[in-house]
């Protein structure tokens, strides 16, 4: 067992955001949680021995299945973010780099280990990237599998992986990818990119979600690099991994849904986990400064006016890094009281109102797009037109950006459209890739 250093260690804090007002007999109460983490930045708790271990380890997996070379502009794109990357890694994090076609093959360090980056290492790693060349076909569950394997050979508190491919994956089956991803979930986290426009967006959100990283489309290689190495500057700002928002609830009470809204849309409900007497955890994965919101709802029995409980409490919970028990790092409180004021019990709370949009809005434009693909004109209208609606109304100009790439736009306000004759392949995967986005409400 490690010992570890008390160096910077984020603090957390939650913020709830709701309206607790029902009316007689009403049910239903949704509230956003907003956790906040402070203090961390590339700090973080850090083993002091073994010596030469890291806070942190970082897996590369490097697509260098036959399609890369076409254009050759993806390989050498590949090999240079790679670089770029490596030059980022933090002195101390634990690193290694994996060749993936339809096997994984370690570029280096090799012989099963990971390498802890400083000067020298940096070097050798940056001079094994000539060894990569096209060739072959892929199996994406392999890499991950190694990746695994490579990030459980050290004594590590952060374990991240970071994925690139080109194409599809079709040498191995969906239900081997799935099985690879649910052993490696709650193991490591991953971010995942596409380059060019000729892999399965399904594919990569898919990795990315279930690894609890992040998703997007490269589709200029030349534009790797950067985005490599904004990827990795992350991932070093990373101070605590393994992070769960716990939720209690008294007897009586049904969760209805638990969703993680911003930065990105993703449904946590069925990754709960039973932590104790009607208490269940939902994995965040790893936190460095940043701020995350949370749509949490819950079915509490009737009642009547005057009356008021708990309706939950949600905490965030941490692994102790010493072996103990998980620790509470702090806790927020939903409330339920029962009114016979009709305008505070039909008032919508602000943010609960805006994140339910934005949820919306991913729904339609992957609705919208499925619509599009399958030639149904008409639904795909009525939906993307809806999607225009809502990023109007939110202020999510991104999204609103990207849509109109898609649909022309007549009225915005409306949520009338016409959608376009031609459409590049690239820009319709960026929209279906970066559909789960959302902005920030304006407190």
């Amino acid at each position: 067992m490690a010992k570890f250093s008390k160096s910077t260690v984020p603090q957390f804090s939650v913020d709830v955001y709701q309206n607790e007002f029902l009316p007689e007999g009403g049910r239903d109460v949704s509230a956003i949680v907003t956790v906040t983490s402070t203090g961390g930045g590339t700090g973080g708790l850090r083993p002091l021995a073994p010596a030469g271990a890291g806070a942190a380890g970082v897996v590369i997996m490097v697509d260098c299945s036959g399609s890369m070379d076409y254009p050759s502009t993806k390989m050498r794109g590949a090999r240079e973010a790679t670089a770029a990357a490596v030059d980022t890694l933090r002195d101390g994090t634990s690193f290694a780099v994996v060749a993936g076609t339809h096997v994984a093959k370690e570029v280096y360090p090799g012989n099963g280990r990971l390498a802890v980056a400083d000067a020298r290492t940096r070097a050798e790693a940056k001079e094994s990237l000539r060894r990569l060349s096209a060739g072959g076909g892929t199996a994406i569950g392999t890499w991950l599998r190694l990746a695994d394997r490579l990030l459980s050979s050290a004594e590590l508190t952060i374990r991240h992986g970071i994925l690139l491919t080109d194409g599809r994956n079709e040498h191995e089956s969906p239900e081997e990818l799935r099985a690879a991803l649910d052993s490696c979930a709650g193991r490591f986290t991953c971010d995942a990119r596409g380059v060019g426009a000729d892999w399965e967006v399904k594919e990569v959100t898919g990795i990315a979600s279930a690894l609890l990283g992040t998703a997007d489309i490269v589709a200029d290689p030349s534009a790797l690099a950067d985005d490599f190495t904004t990827m990795m500057e992350k991932a070093m700002g990373k101070g605590v991994a393994d992070v769960a928002l716990r939720l209690w609830t008294p007897v009586g009470v049904e969760i209805a849904f638990v969703k993680q809204v911003a930065p990105t849309v993703e449904d946590l409900t069925g990754r709960r986990t039973e932590a104790g007497p009607r208490a269940g955890d939902y994995p965040t994965g790893s936190w460095g400064d940043e701020s995350r919101d949370y749509h949490v709802s819950v079915r509490v029995p009737q009642a009547v006016v005057g009356q008021e409980m708990l309706a939950a409490r949600v905490s965030l919970i941490a692994p102790d890094p010493l072996g103990g028990d998980p620790k509470p790092l702090s806790q927020g409180l939903v409330r339920a009281v029962w009114t016979d004021d009709l305008a505070m019990s039909t008032s919508i709370n602000p943010q609960v109102a805006h994140y339910t949009g934005q949820a919306e809005l991913a729904d339609v434009i992957q609705q919208g797009l499925d619509a599009r693909k399958s030639g149904d004109h008409d639904g795909a209208t009525a939906k993307l037109g809806r999607a225009v609606q809502l990023a109007a109304a939110s202020g999510n100009a991104d999204t609103a950006k990207l849509l109109s790439k898609v649909v022309d736009v007549v009225d915005a306000a409306t949520g009338t459209v016409r959608l376009k004759a031609k459409v590049a392949e690239a820009d319709e995967m960026t929209l279906e890739t970066r559909s789960t986005k959302t902005v920030r409400v304006k407190r």
